[in-house]
């Protein structure tokens, strides 16, 4: 762009958002690195519009100069999607400011959200009010609803009120045009055509800016109980969740597995923080139980459980939290293993998912081909297993250069890792999404049927390829 080309465009979007709110100059870190900081890219700008229409007058700003957009939350990503290459020449739409609760719907059991909310500040003001909204993971203190919509998210009660999707009933979209969808309506029931809601869950603003979104409320329980179990293998683990299943039903809202490695970076990083039993078992295990009765028959069912359990031999061991700050501290050891991991050093991070029935066996296999193929690659194997969906992550070898490590094996250990996971007919991203880091492997792994229904989509809303281009797709 000309520099009096670009002089107008950016008193243009100054004159819709505000000058304080173009930032062009300086420090823009916050908005350039990515979440891991894997890559650092270059933005011709930060617009932070604050309302509905201000995105609307920006994007359709950008369609006029042919300038692309970058829609950003709060930057958690872990697949470098939410970030402006390196060209300097896109825009970052960062929706920080579009953050108000618009309507808490008490008789539909619903909350209107603007996407820019913090999800810590949804949670706690549903709570406020007498109600759960269920979306949780460890990051929940930065991330954003609308990110959390974008991707997809998942986190670790999944296993009873499904991902970000399942909790959405519409949507306020700002299309590639700058049209605005009013989507919010909050129905149960709306047969009228395509479901575009859909559309845009999952798209990671490849399609259009998500700016407002109505979602599910649940009754808040009367109680919450927490269990940490250490379990003889993943068979084991698997057994629990089935009886987890039969003895809990629908209070079952979460089921985690550790790998004894996960559990070691966690006591050699963070040695304040008490992990339960110290010996190497296999594998661990925190699953939590929502009861609408009472405490009292929420620890009895889970005790139950546990008894049943430790009597059938799939687990050894067993503590039940006895009070709020206990269960947090357990639940506090699984939101560690990411951290330490990060302390341990750079590593190579694979999100999948595999049906439950087959994760042990996928493991096993997985697990011993790596060490074949890259001797002493230490795995930090954890996740979501109420749902199937592991963080199946491999650290360097001890004493290796990680770095090095890194930059020489991710490529043939993700081409190994993900040949397994088509070979369990699983998925190579379960909840973190593609953005740029995964888009060359979606073309290998993904059908071309469906790459290619995708890529219509894409096309026939965005022609000119102007929202978040080169993520997810390759055109």
């Amino acid at each position: 762009m000309h520099p009096n080309e670009l002089s107008v465009f950016l008193q243009t979007l100054q004159t819709i958002v505000g000058t304080a709110h173009v930032l062009s100059e300086g420090d823009l870190s916050a908005w350039e690195l990515d979440w891991r900081k894997r890559e650092q890219g270059k933005a011709l700008a930060v617009v932070r519009p604050a309302s509905t229409d201000e995105v609307a007058r920006v994007v359709q700003a950008c369609a006029a100069a042919q300038v692309s957009l970058v829609p950003q939350g709060g930057n958690t990503g872990m697949v470098v999607g939410s970030t402006p290459d390196a060209s300097g020449t896109q825009v970052v739409l960062s929706l920080a400011r579009m953050n108000r609760i618009r309507q808490l719907d008490a008789a539909n059991l619903t909350v209107t959200v603007e996407a820019g909310c913090v999800l810590q500040t949804l949670q706690e003001a549903c709570e406020a009010a007498g109600f759960l909204y269920p979306l949780s993971m460890a990051s929940e203190g930065s991330c954003t609803v609308g990110g959390n919509l974008g991707t997809n998210a998942g986190g670790t009660q999944v296993v009873r009120y499904g991902n970000t999707r399942e909790l959405c009933l519409g949507l306020e979209v700002v299309t590639a045009a700058g049209e605005v969808w009013n989507g919010l309506s909050g129905l149960r029931k709306d047969n009228t055509g395509y479901d575009l809601r859909h559309l845009f869950i999952g798209s990671e603003g490849t399609l259009g800016v998500i700016t407002a979104a109505t979602m599910k409320l649940f009754p808040s329980p009367k109680s919450m109980m927490t269990a940490y179990a250490s379990v003889p293998s993943l068979d084991a683990a698997v057994e629990l969740l089935g009886l987890a299943h039969q003895k809990l039903s629908s209070g079952l809202t979460g089921f985690e597995v550790m790998g004894a490695f996960a559990l070691r970076l966690v006591r050699k990083h963070f040695p304040q923080q008490p992990v339960p039993f110290e010996g190497d078992d296999p594998f661990c295990v925190v699953l939590e139980v929502s009861d609408h009765d009472s405490e009292a028959h929420a620890r009895a069912l889970l005790e139950s459980l546990l008894e049943e359990a430790l009597q059938d031999g799939c687990v050894l061991d067993a503590v039940v939290a006895e009070n709020l700050s206990q269960a947090r501290a357990l639940w506090h050891i699984r939101e560690s293993i990411p951290l330490a991991q990060a302390q341990e050093g750079l590593n190579i991070k694979h999100d999948i998912s595999i049906a439950v029935s087959r994760i042990p066996d996928f493991v096993r296999e997985t697990d011993a081909a790596i060490q074949e193929a890259f001797p002493g690659a230490r795995m930090v194997n954890y996740g979501h297993l109420g749902d199937g969906n592991l963080h199946y992550n491999v650290q360097a070898p001890v004493g290796a250069d990680a770095e090095a490590f890194l930059r020489a094996q991710e490529k043939p250990m993700n081409a190994l890792v993900y040949a397994q996971v088509d070979r369990f007919n699983g998925s190579i991203s379960a909840e973190h999404g593609i953005g740029s880091l995964k888009r060359e492997k979606l073309a290998e792994h993904k059908s071309p049927v469906a790459l290619g229904v995708m890529r219509a989509i894409k096309l026939a809303l965005d022609p000119h390829n102007l929202m978040n281009p080169g993520r997810v797709l390759k055109l």
